[in-house]
């Protein structure tokens, strides 16, 4: 997993301006070949250092996907229903999110592990044949180009980053942490004299821009312990068969998937999408609450009710985040603004893995697994009500000025 995730998250920006540069469409056609034959290596992996080799190759493929899967969806329609394509993007990855590990399960059980990989390929394939009727790229400018010492740049501040927050109990996080500095400080230097920059130093100085991304990471941080734990907990219930418990898991997002359309046909008409990403935090930090208070008594239907409110919170404050950072980058830089609501994403649920999982540890050395579950949880739903409230707080000061 960590060679997947950091391959595609380390190259998700660079590979966004590359999109930008010389069409999104040509990039994702690139991206699903280039999956489908890496899934058809990592299934036929003769050895465990070649299936991770195969898993970063995977991860190449996953970000020139990702990296303009957003600018395809929104340069289908007008800025005036640039929300709707966004809740429309937004529910069919959580769509994603819902159906892999149900679809993943089934296949291991019935076919061992590589049908997991297997099984992707023909929908890459069916991907790439759907897509005949895109639009031609547009041609590209006279003058423009990727600048690539700013991507190094960048790739390595990210991947040490990420490193950084994986290791964060060990002491060499320190160190991956001033490698991601330096890298950072290079990669700021390189932009703000570079004709092209990957993304452009004025817009991260733009008023509240910085504290929206924090924000986005703590969102998904606190989202992402449903992932990390409900699993176990559910484990522990008497009468849960393993299907069961995955399907109960899967209501999360099932509520992002319904949440996300609504909104988009929401922001910009009836409620701006600052007002709809605070509404999304409370919601996340609410049914995060509702998980708390979880025994192994609670009814099905209350565990399922606390599920899908903590998915409707996370699918409406993605979509929201998504609308923000669109709106803040020029039209030519759709590729970057939907591969920074990606990494954001990405950054929170790696950070959970490491700090979430830190303090269920902690708190369970002297305490049972229910009880260390549920003050997880209640610290978990404070970071998303911090999350909130740091919204709130960055709106007022916008609206003053």
């Amino acid at each position: 997993m960590i060679s997947y995730v950091l391959t595609y998250a380390s190259l998700l920006l660079a590979l966004g301006r590359v999109g930008d540069t010389f069409g999104h469409a040509r990039v994702f056609r690139i991206g699903l070949i280039w999956s489908a034959a890496a899934l058809l290596l990592v299934g036929y992996a003769p050895s465990y250092g070649a299936m991770l080799f195969f898993r970063c190759l995977q991860g190449v493929g996953a970000a020139l996907v990702l990296s303009c899967g957003a600018a395809l969806v929104t340069s289908l329609y007008d800025e005036e229903h640039r929300g709707r394509a966004l809740g429309i993007y937004t529910m069919m990855m959580a769509f994603g999110l819902m159906l892999g590990p149900l679809l993943g399960g089934a296949l291991t059980a019935r076919w061992d592990w590589p049908a997991v990989f297997w099984f992707r390929i023909p929908v890459a394939i069916a991907a790439l044949l759907l897509l005949r009727a895109m639009p031609a790229s547009p041609p590209r400018r006279e003058g423009e180009g990727f600048d690539i010492v700013g991507g190094i740049a960048l790739t390595t501040g990210l991947v040490a980053m990420l490193l950084a927050l994986n290791r964060m109990r060990e002491f060499s996080a320190v160190w991956f942490a001033l490698l991601s500095a330096m890298a950072f400080a290079a990669f700021v230097y390189r932009e703000s004299r570079a004709a092209r920059p990957i993304i452009a130093v004025e817009v991260l100085k733009l008023p509240g821009f910085a504290l929206l991304n924090l924000v986005s990471v703590l969102a998904n941080l606190a989202a992402f312990s449903v992932w990390l734990l409900v699993p176990y907990f559910l484990a522990r219930v008497p009468g849960y068969s393993l299907a069961w418990s995955g399907a109960i898991l899967a209501a999360a997002a099932a509520g992002a998937a319904l949440a996300a359309p609504i909104g988009g046909r929401l922001v910009g008409r009836s409620i701006s999408s600052g007002r709809l990403a605070i509404a999304g935090a409370m919601a996340i930090g609410a049914g995060l609450l509702l998980l708390s208070a979880w025994t192994e008594q609670t009814p099905t239907i209350l565990r399922v009710a606390g599920l899908v409110v903590q998915g409707v919170g996370l699918g409406l404050f993605q979509l929201a985040y998504s609308d923000i950072v669109t709106a803040a980058l020029p039209l030519r830089d759709r590729g970057v603004a939907g591969s920074l609501a990606l990494l954001t994403r990405t950054f929170g649920t790696v950070t959970a893995a490491s700090i979430v999982l830190m303090v269920f540890e902690i708190l369970q050395s002297n305490r049972s697994f229910v009880e260390a579950f549920h003050q997880t949880f209640q610290f978990a739903a404070l970071l998303a009500f911090v999350s909130a409230g740091l919204l709130v707080l960055s709106q007022r000061k916008n609206d003053a000025s």
